[in-house]
């Protein structure tokens, strides 16, 4: 992370502490309710610059058995992770994510992520994330991220229209 980090100012906006957040979008794999196979993570706003979402692990989740999926919990991150850039202004983009898997993660068990923004300077936002089973003292999984800001309409402007919702965002109604 540089040394020379932007001021932090939590957006007028945004959710307030304990607050449900809204989707990225009504599909999004991670937090849309319209995901037909997503992982409908509900997030919470956090105070200062944190979100939280808890997430039953399933077993159609499994990966080693009786253990979630690799993929899976780093999905999870990347969207808990992901929300944190509302908190500050708009939209963000991952452009890196780098999980430490350190226990396996049982199948049954409820999987507690928790997301912060370490810093930002100028378009870049830096994330750390953490997982844990109930004991924020015994994390199973921890992340960090950077992430970029865009201009969501100008970012996604080429691949709207293969969305399961382009005709509403087509229609000037973009959720997104």
């Amino acid at each position: 992370m540089p040394d020379e980090l932007d001021v932090l100012e939590r957006h007028p906006k945004t959710s307030e502490p304990g607050e449900l957040m809204r989707p990225h979008n009504m599909t999004c794999f991670g937090c849309g309710p319209e995901s037909p196979r997503g992982l409908h993570l509900e997030m919470y706003a956090g105070e200062g610059f944190s979100v939280d979402a808890k997430m039953p692990v399933q077993q159609w989740m499994e990966g080693g058995p009786g253990v979630i999926h690799g993929g899976i919990l780093s999905s999870a991150f990347d969207d808990v992770m992901g929300m944190t850039p509302r908190l500050i202004g708009p939209a963000a983009v991952t452009v890196h994510l780098q999980v430490d898997f350190l226990q396996p993660i049982p199948v049954g068990k409820t999987l507690h992520l928790h997301a912060e923004i370490l810093g930002k300077q100028r378009r870049k936002i830096y994330v750390e994330g953490v997982a844990h089973l109930g004991d924020p003292e015994r994390p199973v999984a921890r992340a960090n991220g950077l992430f970029v800001q865009i201009d969501v309409r100008a970012h996604f402007a080429d691949h709207v229209e293969n969305s399961a919702k382009a005709a509403e965002y087509l229609g000037g109604k973009p959720q997104l």
